[in-house]
């Protein structure tokens, strides 16, 4: 994995000290999440490099971005990261677990938009790297967790986005539905038009309604990406 800085339009991400580096999944759902409510107060569940805070934070006027991270060295990165970038007035990284954050935060001010991108690998081995293991593994953070955990700090408006294995998809909605929380939008995310669909985006809310459903296609051959792709991530890729 590349150790060297990744360079957006309009900040750079140092990942030397981080086990997740830069990846599709935190700038899909860093770009796609709405935006439309105009949230005060957003958070990062497990911000690994900060990646997905940042853009929010180049995205949104939100006043108040927090992010959390249990990861030490993830947590130590992500702190300069925000210092190095020109909205460090806005933002705030959190070294704790997400079960402690909770305990500690619900009774507080609730925040308009909570997003993640959480660990999802659920199989039986481990790959030896303990800050590696600990950042994609779902016994670090279980989807059921952050789902009770976010339907407590979500103010009434609010949204909760996330982005999961397609496979994970029905088992997310019904965990949602148990706690209130109902999806907005759902997007299914491709790599080529032959290809499974790999992920799921999605948008929860308190209020239920009919989801809206749609297909995002990430290339049309390798390194040639689609314009749905382009317009989405274009603010932020050197190179598109």
């Amino acid at each position: 994995m590349s150790q060297q800085p990744f360079k957006f339009k309009q900040f750079t991400i140092q990942q030397d000290r981080c086990a997740m580096k830069i990846g599709t999944d935190g700038v899909l759902l860093g770009a796609w999440s709405s935006l439309e409510h105009q949230p005060e107060s957003i958070l990062d569940i497990g911000t690994g490099t900060g990646l997905i805070a940042l853009m929010l934070a180049q995205r949104s006027e939100a006043g108040l971005i927090d992010a959390l991270e249990i990861e030490e060295n993830a947590y130590e990165q992500a702190v300069d990261n925000f210092e190095q970038s020109d909205w460090g007035d806005r933002l705030f990284c959190y070294h704790a677990g997400f079960d402690e954050f909770v305990e500690e935060m619900q009774d507080e001010e609730k925040y308009d938009l909570i997003i993640s991108n959480p660990p999802f690998y659920t199989e039986d081995y481990k790959t030896g790297d303990d800050n590696r293991d600990q950042a994609r593994f779902a016994d670090a953070l279980p989807l059921t967790e952050l789902i009770v955990g976010a339907s407590l700090l979500l103010s009434q408006n609010g949204h909760f986005d996330l982005v999961i294995p397609f496979t994970e998809e029905k088992n997310a909605l019904e965990i949602a539905d148990s706690h209130k929380l109902f999806p907005l939008k759902i997007t299914r995310v491709k790599g080529t038009e032959g290809s499974p669909v790999k992920r799921s985006l999605i948008s929860f809310g308190f209020e239920k309604k009919e989801a809206i459903i749609d297909e995002l296609i990430l290339e049309i051959s390798r390194h040639n990406y689609t314009e749905d792709f382009k317009k989405l991530v274009s603010h932020f890729y050197l190179k598109l």
